[in-house]
């Protein structure tokens, strides 16, 4: 059985690796190698919205996280003692953007516990590859490690991400095991008019990166009464580009078509549409707004939409994120607000019937 120091010591090597593979957001040539390259495009092949750009985003932003002081960090709350005391963890992963679910992968495996991985068709090739190499690093996790496509069987607890939908399947199905269910969250930005150019660069970020398609992409702001909205589109100018994407366009192009035929008031900035909305998800291309009076106000709005939202960022006291940073989250930020850890350590080992269809 593997140590938590050598588990943690496997992880950090991972993140050596990733980094590398990767430069900022491109490939670094004098280090790609043929089975990456591969991965890489499948991915893109199978699942259009995974650019060359995201991926490698990603995959930077991961080995960037896998270091021995943030690990250590992290994880220095917990007691994470060895004992005999291994579980199998059933994990249905999200496909949303690349490797949703490797704090899941990342926090089973930490905790010595074994999983079963069930990934979104969407997803399907970014993990495994992990997963060889850090099979490759620690040969002992090949027994702990197994990915599916077939119904989970044999788990002992779960935790699940999927749309509000599918979460109510999965609080019926997983009911007898203990479990955590992910919802559809989104991100918010707060904005005061006191917000300089380069904060709407950063905020840019936080609204297109992965078009927008994460739970912690900033899919509505809050504005102050008489709120002036040209610094705003001004700042995002230079993140025009997206419109360039095919399947981005499409969807930008048909959401228009829908608001000007139901005369629906919204700005347009040629590549990304703004209507006030009370509403925090949003169709790809469309921010919503929400103007408040008073900071009592924007307080309750934010409280009545807490169990909705996944960050909050700006400058304002509430915000926990800063322009540009909602898709810097550290290993800690958990998804949800659940903590991941502290579930996967203290695991009611109860006897169950799965539920049978």
């Amino acid at each position: 059985m593997l140590t938590f120091e050598e588990r943690k010591a496997a992880f950090v090597d991972i993140g050596h690796l990733l980094g590398r593979l990767i430069d900022k957001h491109s490939l670094k040539p004098s280090e790609n190698q043929a089975d990456f390259l591969e991965t890489l495009k499948l991915a893109q092949a199978e699942n259009q919205w995974f650019t060359q750009e995201n991926i490698c985003f990603a995959l930077k932003e991961w080995g960037a996280s896998l270091t021995e002081e943030n690990l250590s960090n992290w994880l220095r709350g917990y007691d994470l003692s060895d004992d005999d005391t291994k579980q199998i963890i059933g994990v249905v992963m999200a496909g949303n953007i690349p490797l949703v679910g490797f704090h899941d992968f990342l926090s089973v495996l930490i905790c010595g516990h074994s999983l079963i991985v069930k990934q979104s068709s969407n997803d399907k090739r970014l993990l495994p590859y992990l997963a060889d190499k850090l099979i490759e690093i620690q040969p002992k996790f090949k027994d702990n490690i197994e990915f599916t496509d077939k119904k989970l069987e044999n788990y002992d607890a779960v935790i699940a991400t999927g749309s509000n939908n599918t979460a109510r399947y999965f609080e019926y199905y997983f009911s007898k095991v203990p479990h955590i269910i992910r919802r559809n969250r989104n991100g918010v930005a707060i904005l005061t008019g006191k917000e300089s150019p380069e904060d709407f660069k950063s905020l840019g970020q936080d609204i297109f990166k992965y078009f927008g398609l994460g739970c912690r992409n900033v899919s509505k702001l809050y504005v102050p009464k008489g709120y002036d909205f040209k610094l705003f589109f001004e700042g995002i100018s230079g993140y025009n580009s997206v419109i360039e994407h095919h399947k981005y366009a499409n969807n930008y192009d048909y959401n228009k078509a829908v608001y000007l035929m139901s005369e629906i008031k919204f700005m347009d900035s040629g590549f990304l549409i703004l209507k006030e909305d009370q509403h925090l998800s949003t169709p790809i291309g469309v921010i919503n707004y929400e103007v408040y009076e008073d900071e009592n106000a924007l307080k309750n709005s934010i409280s009545l939409q807490k169990n909705n939202i996944q960050c909050i960022v700006g400058k304002h006291e509430i915000a926990n994120f800063t322009f540009g940073k909602a898709q810097n989250p550290s290993l800690s930020d958990y998804a949800d607000g659940i903590d991941t850890i502290n579930f996967l350590k203290h695991l009611d080992t109860h006897h169950y019937e799965e539920t049978q269809f």
